[in-house]
């Protein structure tokens, strides 16, 4: 697929290790914002105290009082926080400002593709600090929502841990650190909500067609705009994503949705920012594509009715399978997609080099190709 509906394959899998998930089941259709470069958006307000009383509960069980059990996860929050925001910096543009997580001693630092927008030239500042540094552009790549920049002439850089995102469980306790709205060196507390889900974020500098995440982390940790390109992190001090948007809630006018934002998780990361800072660009993507363009088409009623084929890469997957201009995709891997929002979340579970039927709609007659899907392309 190109940039108008980017396919895309859960890239948050080291090479070689996958878990086949349930296609769509864990697509999001509710309303995303992204979480960076403003600091003009509502705050979203979230807390998670339910999270501190089981934590109390649990302790009572095993002997300890409330205040103690309260002093020991207070500890622990305290602990896991002196020991990461030194590798969480504030990072700003022309356009605004966001977060970013210091990857190694040499001043590479990852940050979402959407808080550097166009832009080449950066400020960085690093926690309980007044002193701002220049950073310059490494790379960047939309389709993950992505990018790496470096800074200059820091000292005592500290290099943040990555976990292994694929051990992370629901019911986790985690932290989310950065600059939300501005407010430097926040943190707000949650838990692991949900693992695995495939989300669409709206259009951006970075990608004006938007771009779609597989295996995002859920996280009930309050991510407010600047959040985004900051660390999510669990109680050994490990990042485990990098907070991207927050859901809003159309009762409420748009606003943000307490408690629902997600996190890219740190094995992308671990994926995407060594090319970017290897290559200064993603040599292999790790996502499953078709090889078309597509836009979404619309019944009499103006409802989502099918994937419209606007063009076919030459030697591509559809290509060689046989689909052409003109066709109307229905349904992949036996699910039915009405978009290209619902054709990028199929993918998003599907493996390069897979074969899947692909059935569509040509001339008023019903046709399956199979089809041995490619590989999502550098440029989308």
């Amino acid at each position: 697929m190109s940039s108008t509906a980017p396919s895309a394959r859960p890239a948050s899998r080291t090479p070689g290790r996958r878990r086949r998930r349930t296609a769509l089941a864990g697509f999001l259709l509710v309303p995303l914002a992204l979480a960076g470069c403003t600091a003009t958006a509502e705050e979203d307000t979230a807390a998670s105290g339910a999270a501190t009383a089981d934590a109390t509960r649990t302790a009572e069980s095993g002997g300890l009082s409330a205040g103690g059990a309260v002093e020991t996860l207070q500890e622990s929050y305290q602990q896991v926080i002196s020991e990461v925001l030194p590798s969480v910096v504030e990072i700003r543009t022309p356009n605004g400002l966001g977060s970013g997580v210091v990857l190694d001693e040499q001043g590479n630092i990852v940050t979402n593709a959407h808080v550097i927008g166009a832009s080449t030239e950066f400020e960085v500042q690093f926690a309980n600090t007044a002193t701002s540094y220049p950073a310059t552009l490494v790379g960047t790549y939309p389709q993950n929502d992505l990018a790496v920049i470096r800074v200059e002439g820091a000292p005592d850089l500290q290099p943040a841990t990555l976990a292994d995102s694929d051990a992370v469980e629901v019911g986790t306790l985690v932290l989310a650190m950065g600059n939300p709205l501005g407010l430097s060196s926040s943190v707000s507390d949650g838990i692991v909500s949900a693992t695995g889900r495939t989300v669409s974020e709206p259009p951006s500098e970075a990608a004006p067609a938007g771009a779609t995440l597989p295996g995002t982390i859920q996280t009930s940790a309050a991510i407010n705009p600047g959040n985004s390109g900051g660390a999510l992190v669990n109680m050994e001090g490990e990042v485990i994503g990098i907070p991207t948007l927050a859901a809003t809630s159309p009762a409420g006018g748009g606003g943000a949705a307490p408690g629902i934002g997600f996190a890219i998780p740190s094995n992308t990361v671990k994926n995407v920012a060594p090319q970017l800072v290897e290559d200064g660009e993603v040599t292999d993507t790790n996502r499953a594509a078709l090889g078309v363009s597509v836009t979404t088409l619309a019944d009499s009623s103006g409802q989502p009715a099918g994937v419209g084929v606007v063009g076919v890469e030459p030697g591509g997957a559809a290509d060689s399978a046989g689909l052409r201009d003109g066709d109307v995709i229905t349904s992949v891997d036996g699910q039915q997609v009405r978009s290209t929002a619902e054709l990028s979340a199929v993918l998003a579970d599907l493996e390069v080099g897979q074969t899947v039927d692909v059935t569509v709609q040509r001339g008023g007659e019903e046709q399956t190709f199979p089809v041995q899907l490619g590989e999502l392309s550098v440029t989308g």
